[in-house]
């Protein structure tokens, strides 16, 4: 099993007031797995996004990534993990404005310690694969909003992970490039990609091949969808 969460609560205070964002979350996740994570603002999914990430940790319960308890991880172990296992997909980008898609894409490599004769030919496949091989010299103000986050995706991948984690990845864009994006995480996940996306769009989540709902920090329902 990829992902095994085990009774996943999460509290935190906001002023004097006790929030209770999770509620008691089971969760497994295979390897090659396409779901979509949706429920309306307030339901706790961004909440679920960021324990899932491992940019956050519960107030309780366990987590097993790749049947390895992550609270048992020092603060290096969860960064290799961010950065080597997990590719991270934004609604607003997250690109650096005066760096072209090369080197934008090349950022997780430089975290990782790649020469930059190796990254910058990680980078060109990984804009090959999102169909950017005419932008890459290109910066994100000369580009479309569809374009940049091809950018986005092409970062997340290049350090070849695990799982595509995409927080509401066409947010930011119109409908029909919207669709063109979700095409691309269909090509990924054929490819062999575990993708997870965070939505508040059911047309956005039935893309997917699994649908969780959340609501008020619970799991109302999972449903596979057949094609």
């Amino acid at each position: 099993m990829l992902i095994d969460i085990k009774n996943i609560e999460k509290e935190y205070m906001l002023g004097n007031v006790n929030v209770k964002a999770l509620r008691g979350i089971d969760l497994e996740i295979k390897e090659n797995e396409y779901l979509a994570i949706m429920g309306p603002s307030g339901s706790g999914k961004s909440t679920l996004m960021n324990i899932l990430g491992c940019l956050d940790t519960p107030s309780s319960g366990k987590y097993l990534f790749d049947n390895v308890d992550v609270k048992s991880l020092n603060d290096d172990e969860l960064s290799m993990i961010r950065n080597k296992k997990i590719g991270f997909i934004f609604q607003t980008f997250n690109l650096l404005p005066k760096a072209n898609a090369i080197h934008n894409v090349e950022l997780p490599l430089i975290y990782a310690g790649i020469d930059k004769h190796k990254r910058k030919l990680l980078a060109e496949e990984a804009l090959h694969k999102v169909g950017l091989e005419n932008r890459m010299h290109h910066k994100p103000g000369e580009m479309s909003g569809g374009q940049r986050q091809r950018v986005a995706i092409a970062r997340a991948l290049v350090n070849k992970p695990e799982i595509i984690l995409a927080d509401e990845p066409t947010g930011n864009l119109d409908s029909k490039t919207g669709e063109e994006i979700m095409e691309i995480f269909s090509k990924l996940n054929n490819d062999g990609n575990t993708v997870i996306l965070i939505t508040h769009e059911r047309a956005i989540a039935e893309h997917s091949k699994r649908i969780i709902q959340l609501f008020d920090g619970k799991i109302t329902s999972d449903v596979k969808i057949t094609d």
